[in-house]
């Protein structure tokens, strides 16, 4: 349990984010009144004051609780009240930009409303650079520098016992993974990590830059065809190798600076420490190993998804995860020319999200024409077997990847977490394999209807996962980055069990799909992951 607020805690802040990123209706006009979340009792137990992050927060909480989304607001307007101008995001200080202190206002009329589109995945990101900014000093070291860090490899990876499978953990149990040692002179609390992948094989990776000739880009068509930067995941001859850095340092000060906070090094966020060897050459024999694309959240980095893509390429897939340019607060192309979020200044348009959706599949198809064609792209293109292909995303990526199997036979099954379904599942229906896993909020009868309306027209294979404890970013790297440096955003999963249960869940169905390995896991609850809750979507329960 959670104790009163601290000095410059901005756990307030984020359950008001969190409740607006949590979804309460559909493109069809679907209403269900708003039951209050962990994340608002969380809020309930903090003293009201200037904590809260932007006025605009708190006014979006307060109508919450009468069930409803407020008539004059849109996500965009929400994230831009709440830290796109707020000069209070400053590191050492509280945030001084709620002058009001008004935790309760008043009510206001209510009236269905637009779908607020693609608030989750820009309220996380936000809360996550926010907490950054309230809880970790720059070192002086680093003040004024823009030079990141040296990647150093980790101790976990340069191990024998990282190259074996992990043990699994007691039920409930914290993470086994060591914590790597500070960098000398270096911050503690700014040098985060990845857990060490748990599979047997040497990691590799590479970037690819790709450019689609037969379409403008859908958010800047002056800047000509569709470009995308594309990382690769893949099993690799050798541990040799320095590893790959997590993002460039411009990368993070792009992240940082797109959600208003001043105060942190701007290159925290790429001294995370990670597993795979860059450039490292490619192993396996031809056409045997399966390919897994990954797909964003909406202003997230590929990168965002680095800790399950190293993993399932340590159990022998190759994993592709995808900038979608112009998505992003930032994507970095050779030559140093950076692309920044121009879909954000455009998001409270209507159909926005379905519009994000289609651009996804469209996206994810060249890509797997690239990889796989006769002329791959990539020199281990060779090694893919096109016959076994998932795809799996955060967000919106993960809301996308029912577009992209139904204009794509080539992708088999399908993951979305925690993605309201901005583009409905037609009548006709999805009959290949398909898993929802999310917050407790996406549980049967929750707050997001979407997940009921198209659990229907999913006509194949299917699973309803819901994680307590967990919170919008616990389905990414955020969550548990956001722990190792003493910072809470209002979930439960302590050290990298966030991760772990990703990691372990996304494994097993791709095992089964692509490999027809039996997964006794997705067949119910596990003693060993008592956060797992299995849906009944007709009884509206999980456990």
């Amino acid at each position: 349990m959670q104790g009163p607020a601290r000095p410059g805690d901005a756990r307030p802040a984020l359950a008001r984010l969190a409740w607006y990123g949590s979804a309460r209706h559909d493109r069809a006009g679907l209403v269900r009144p708003a039951r209050p979340g962990k994340a608002e009792r969380v809020a309930d137990r903090v003293p009201a004051g200037p904590e809260v992050a932007g006025r605009h927060v708190g006014v979006l909480a307060a109508r919450a609780r009468q069930g409803a989304e407020p008539a004059e607001s849109t996500a965009g307007d929400a994230v831009r009240h709440t830290f796109g101008r707020c000069p209070g995001l400053r590191a050492g200080r509280k945030i001084d930009c709620m002058s009001d202190k008004n935790d309760h206002p008043p009510a206001v009329p209510l009236r269905r409303t637009r779908r607020a589109p693609l608030g989750a995945g820009l309220a996380a990101v936000a809360g996550l650079a926010a907490l950054l900014a309230a809880t970790v000093p720059a070192p002086a070291a680093a003040a004024g520098s823009g030079t990141p860090s040296p990647a150093a490899p980790s101790p976990a990876a340069s191990t024998p016992a990282a190259s074996s499978p992990a043990a699994p953990a007691p039920a409930g149990a914290p993470s086994r993974t060591p914590v790597p040692a500070p960098v000398p002179g270096e911050d503690p609390r700014i040098r985060p990590y990845l857990p060490a992948p748990t599979g047997p094989r040497p990691v590799g990776t590479t970037s690819l830059h790709l450019t689609d000739t037969s379409r403008p880009d859908p958010w800047v068509p002056a800047a000509g065809n569709r470009e995308l930067m594309v990382s690769l995941w893949y099993p690799a001859a050798s541990r040799t190798g320095h590893p790959a850095p997590y993002m460039t340092a411009k990368e993070s000060e792009l992240v940082l600076a797109g959600t208003g906070v001043t105060g942190v090094p701007p290159d925290a966020l790429s001294r995370t420490r990670t597993h795979a060897v860059a450039d490292a050459r490619p192993a396996g024999r031809r056409h045997g190993l399966p390919l897994v694309v990954l797909s964003p959240g909406f202003t997230w980095p590929r990168s965002s998804l680095t800790a399950l893509a190293e993993d399932l390429a340590s159990h022998g897939y190759v994993v592709a995860g995808i900038d979608h340019t112009y998505e992003s607060f930032t994507t970095t192309f050779p030559g140093g020319r950076v692309a920044t979020c121009a879909a954000c200044s455009i998001e409270s348009e209507e159909d926005f999200g379905a519009k994000v959706v289609r651009g996804r599949a469209a996206d994810v198809s060249f890509v797997l024409d690239e990889l796989t064609g006769p002329h791959s792209r990539w020199p281990g293109g060779t090694l893919i077997d096109r016959s076994r292909i998932a795809m799996a995303g955060s967000s919106i990526g993960g809301a996308s990847a029912p577009a992209t199997m139904l204009a794509d036979p080539r992708v088999r099954a399908g993951i979305n977490l925690d993605g309201t379904m901005f583009a409905p599942i037609p009548a006709s229906g999805l009959d290949r394999p398909f898993m929802f896993m999310g917050q407790p909020a996406h549980a049967p009868g929750g707050e997001d209807p979407s997940w009921d309306r198209d659990w229907r027209r999913l006509t194949g294979w299917k699973r309803w996962l819901v994680v307590a404890g967990s919170v919008h970013a616990s389905f990414t790297d955020y969550d548990m980055l956001a722990r190792q440096i003493g910072v809470d955003l209002g979930g439960e999963l302590t050290g990298t069990r966030s991760v772990e249960i990703t990691r372990r869940y996304v494994r097993a169905f791709t095992d089964l799909h692509l490999r027809g390995r039996a997964q006794p896991l997705l067949d119910g609850p596990a003693r060993r992951h008592p956060e797992v809750r299995f849906c009944a979507p007709g009884a509206g329960t999980c456990g």
